[in-house]
């Protein structure tokens, strides 16, 4: 699924017009970038948890090379699934 995607299933939802729809995907992923980006966590009930987590610094290897490279600390975005997609059946 794209974005496109998300924006086409809120027209079919809610009824609105395209470009309306597209502002609205649009300010709440702006608004979830900015969250993380502050180092906020965000907790979708029934969905999951969106989290920003410290990577730690370390020495891993080019896989074409095997030469060592160094992993420079920074930051990544973790995901934790609520029960609610737990359970899904496929």
């Amino acid at each position: 699924m794209i974005k496109q995607d998300i924006i086409h299933h809120v027209i079919e939802r809610t009824g609105l017009p395209r470009n309306k729809a597209e502002a609205a995907v649009d300010t709440v992923f702006e608004s979830l970038k900015k969250a993380l980006a502050a180092g906020d966590r965000i907790e979708l009930r029934g969905f999951g948890v969106f989290n920003v987590r410290p990577r730690k610094t370390g020495i891993g290897r080019n896989p074409r090379t095997g030469a060592e490279v160094t992993i420079t600390p920074g930051k990544a975005v973790r995901f934790k699934p609520g029960k609610e997609l737990h359970l899904l059946d496929e």
